[in-house]
């Protein structure tokens, strides 16, 4: 049988946006691979055509992840977006409430440290580019010090979703996520000594 040309590509982009959703939802771990491709609705067997591993799926979903996430970033920064307005897009309820569409840090960082060195190496890279954007929107200071704060409020914003996620009370989670505003908005503030 043949397909239309682009198939193939669009195929295997159906795959990584459904595992995306399934490893963020489920965790990397219990997301298997006949559980996505079912839910791609493909066969398990479509699977090896595209990806020669589990791992290697693992860093595409991850490129992928912290790629829409710095699009998402670099497009706000164009229409105006401070620095404020970046740690209030990130601790908020819209991602507070979507784990499977939200930044893959935050629904993955402890199951990421357990991958293989190549895929945290990867994500690694990916995210650069994210704090980069963050370092660039704080407060006048030198390139290494701005690149440390944004790191450190990056981990800061990420640990709050996390901590507000696991909140059973929705006011909770609330007062978890705008202390984390407030404790970012401080360390932005802060000037090196």
């Amino acid at each position: 049988m043949r397909f239309e040309k682009g198939h193939k590509a669009a195929t295997r982009r159906r795959i990584i946006d459904v595992a995306s959703k399934c490893m963020r939802r489920d965790g990397i771990s219990a997301a298997g691979i006949a559980g996505i491709m079912g839910e791609a609705g493909l066969t398990k067997g479509a699977f090896s055509p595209h990806f020669e591993s589990k791992d290697a799926l693992v860093r595409e979903v991850l490129a992928s992840a912290l790629g829409e996430q710095q699009y998402r970033l670099d497009q706000d920064q164009r229409r105006g977006l401070d620095l404020e307005g970046a740690i209030r897009g990130y601790l908020n309820r819209a991602h507070l409430e979507d784990p499977t569409g939200g930044c893959p840090s935050a629904a993955l960082l402890p199951e990421i440290a357990r991958q293989p060195l190549s895929t945290r190496k990867d994500y690694e890279k990916g995210l650069r580019s994210y704090v980069a954007t963050l370092a660039a929107l704080l407060p006048d200071a030198d390139a290494a010090t701005s690149r440390r704060r944004a790191t450190a409020i990056f981990g800061l914003m990420v640990g709050t979703l996390q901590f507000a996620r696991a909140m059973p009370n929705a006011k909770q989670a609330e007062q978890v996520l705008e202390g984390g505003v407030e404790a970012a908005l401080h360390l932005a503030r802060v000037t090196s000594s």
